[in-house]
């Protein structure tokens, strides 16, 4: 009596499963899986593809020494009217400048607006595009969020990293004697030709402009430590050049 009282006051469970059930339960996670992938492109590609058409090389030229310094940077679209978001270390004091868009069209520029302060200019350009697309800019990001640094590194154009936003809020020396502030820190790979490119979130949208990056060796290569002006404060600093 006792066994039948246990056993009428347990639930009754489900059919155990089969090995068969489990094979069809397995292949159906795959499948799923393998058509999630199918459907939506890695994140890396999409932030990619949406950069691609706003996305410029920034060559400038200074006298130096008795000789000419050539200095090679990035930069990004952000209005209809072609006006061209870098880093202002890239073209100061520059006797030429020189944007190649990402159609390929190359044509010369000059600083219009410039903030030492967070290390910003706004080129205006003698020659635009056939088809001009400003770049979609973005919130703050959040430490933790992936983040996507496209560039020309070592004169490398149109390449892109991926890291994590490491912190907020930091601040570094800059040359001549300037302290950037607030700016966002990141882990994803940048080297000199990086400069004035776009940090972009996992939409392709820009939440910062690349500045610099850590260099204890003096010897400007990448030690897992990228740091990006937030796009807000570069476009305030700048004059608001998305207008």
């Amino acid at each position: 009596m006792a066994a039948l009282l246990v056993w009428f006051l347990l639930p009754s469970g489900p059919p155990p499963l089969t090995q068969a059930d489990v094979d069809r339960s397995v292949q159906t996670g795959i499948d799923k899986a393998q058509q999630d992938v199918r459907n939506a492109p890695a994140d890396a590609a999409v932030a990619y593809q949406a950069i691609g058409p706003s996305l410029v090389t920034v060559t400038s030229q200074r006298p130096g020494g008795g000789s000419t310094e050539a200095a090679l940077g990035s930069g990004v679209v952000v209005s209809a009217k072609g006006a061209v978001l870098t880093a202002l270390h890239v073209v100061d004091g520059a006797s030429a400048i020189v944007v190649r868009f990402a159609d390929g069209t190359t044509t010369g520029a000059r600083v219009v607006d410039a903030d030492p302060a967070t290390d910003v200019a706004v080129l205006a350009v003698d020659q635009l595009p056939q088809v001009v697309v400003p770049a979609v800019l973005g919130g703050g990001p959040a430490v933790g969020d992936t983040v996507f640094a496209v560039g020309n590194p070592l004169g490398l154009r149109d390449s892109l990293s991926a890291g994590v936003v490491s912190a907020l809020g930091r601040s570094i020396a800059a040359p001549g004697g300037t302290t950037l502030s607030d700016l966002i820190q990141f882990d994803a790979a940048v080297n000199p030709g990086n400069s004035g490119g776009p940090l972009l979130n996992r939409a392709g949208q820009v939440v910062g402009i690349v500045t610099g990056l850590a260099n204890p060796a003096d010897q400007d290569f990448f030690v897992g430590i990228g740091f990006a002006v937030p796009i807000a404060t570069a476009a305030g600093g700048a004059g608001g050049p998305m207008k």
